[in-house]
């Protein structure tokens, strides 16, 4: 009943149309696959003035295939078998919108050992497994492409590797999970604590059953990999990314960070130092009238400073079928037009050719030099400045200290803002200051980024 297996789509397309028309096999067809159907259809003649040939669908790998057939009709085949879609002769490009680290890799290897393109919008597949997709990739000259993968309909992928091609990347900073920036934004909005605000994302769809991956910062750690890698030339590093997601932060600091003049935001950063690249993701303050501390609900943005263009951003939707579906399809687009040149002149994977690859190493959390934002419980108002005097005396910039507004249930409590100091003295000096007489409780410490040019 649904066509499989598929011994052949000879009676699907012919031969004339074949040399012509793009065939694309998908893997999956949930909420990205099918939004990318749908655009494909809708769109399909502007599509094929872009891309010099028409694009179509011929073959899709689903584990339900009467929803599968719902959603393509009768034109397009249909196994369940994913390996049949990576490996078979009428594919010449296979887009894995199926998610997962294990049975993935084995699709987009075997889809390349067969000398097939792939777009992906699996951001985990390639941060844990990109180096050996890539080189395989690079082998067979074929194209991996995954701008859906980052920040979904932000094609920030190709601003990186193509629109600031001449620059030298100073930093990337951005919101990229959309999750994790509703949350956030219900809390400063709403006042909601962590958990309310959570259930609220799980009860809209922002969020899934299991938000593990997000409320973590895991998979702002796999996108914030990619961007680096495209940033600064150098090879993927997820295992030495440092991350820290918003379990632990509390609706007292995203009210505190307001009244100092900030908002909380869950930031990946990636910064070229001396030493190598900062690779962090992490809660932090944001100056309120800063374009990043204005990014709400489920949206993203990214921020770039370079050398020749200076800062750029880059605004868009986080999440959605059709959202992410315009970064696959767009992907698809790059394919159609490079497929049969030689792989030379392809744009390479992480935006330098191989040869140039430069092994940055990842500068340890210690040696990390940002500004700091604390909250100090205290016994007694009159005790705020022996708080500062204690930062100071361990060498950390004070340029901000006040207390906190009063709020029901909870003592006098002293805010911090530090100036930059390197992270190794400001632990010290946190550790020293929680075990002082006047601190009635513990520390709360947070990252402040200015973001500035």
């Amino acid at each position: 009943m649904y066509r499989d297996p598929v011994e052949s789509l000879e009676p699907l397309h012919h031969r004339q149309a074949a040399i012509r028309t793009l065939r694309v096999g998908m893997i999956g067809i949930g909420t990205v696959g099918s939004g990318t159907f749908r655009v494909l259809a809708r769109n399909r003649a502007d599509i094929a003035a872009r891309a010099g040939r028409s694009i179509e669908l011929v073959m899709v790998a689903a584990r339900d295939l009467e929803r599968a057939a719902a959603i393509v009709g009768e034109s397009v085949a249909l196994t369940a078998d994913a390996m049949q879609v990576a490996t078979h002769p009428d594919v010449d490009v296979v887009v894995e919108v199926a998610g997962g680290t294990g049975p993935a890799r084995d699709w987009v290897l075997a889809a390349i050992a067969h000398g097939k393109h792939v777009v992906t919008a699996n951001k985990a597949l390639l941060a844990v497994h990109g180096a050996e997709i890539f080189a395989a990739a690079r082998e067979k000259g074929v194209i991996v492409a995954y701008e859906g993968a980052v920040a979904v309909s932000i094609p920030i992928i190709k601003a990186l590797r193509e629109g600031l091609a001449a620059n030298r990347i100073e930093w990337v900073a951005g919101i990229i999970n959309g999750t994790t920036n509703f949350i956030l934004s219900k809390m400063r909005d709403e006042g909601l604590d962590f958990a309310a605000a959570l259930a609220q994302a799980q009860a809209l769809g922002y969020a899934e059953a299991d938000p593990s991956f997000d409320i973590e910062g895991i998979d702002a750690a796999h996108k914030l990999t990619l961007l680096a890698a495209n940033a600064f030339g150098m090879p993927l590093r997820f295992a030495d990314a440092q991350v820290e997601g918003i379990t632990a932060l509390q609706g007292v600091d995203v009210a505190c960070a307001e009244q100092l003049g900030h908002r909380i935001k869950l930031l990946g950063v990636a910064r070229r130092q001396a030493a190598g690249v900062e690779l962090r993701v992490q809660p932090v303050l944001v100056p309120a009238a800063h374009m990043m501390a204005q990014v709400n609900g489920s949206m993203n943005a990214v921020m770039v400073k370079s050398d020749a263009a200076g800062l750029t951003m880059y605004y868009g939707a986080g999440a959605g079928s059709e959202q992410t579906a315009s970064a696959v399809i767009a992907d698809l687009v790059d394919v159609a037009r490079l497929d049969g040149v030689n792989a030379a002149q392809h744009v390479p994977h992480l935006g330098v050719h191989a040869h140039a690859t430069n092994a940055l190493a990842v500068v340890p959390r210690a040696a990390v030099h940002t500004s700091h934002y604390l909250r100090v419980p205290v016994h007694a108002v009159n005790q705020i400045q022996a708080i500062a005097a204690s930062l100071a005396e361990r060498k950390v910039p004070v340029r901000q200290v006040a207390l906190a507004a009063e709020r029901p249930g909870m003592g006098p409590q002293v805010l911090v803002l530090t100036g930059p100091v390197e992270q190794g003295t400001f632990d010290l000096a946190v550790h020293a200051l929680q075990a002082r007489a006047e601190v009635a409780g513990a520390v709360t410490t947070l990252r402040v980024e200015s973001l500035e040019g």
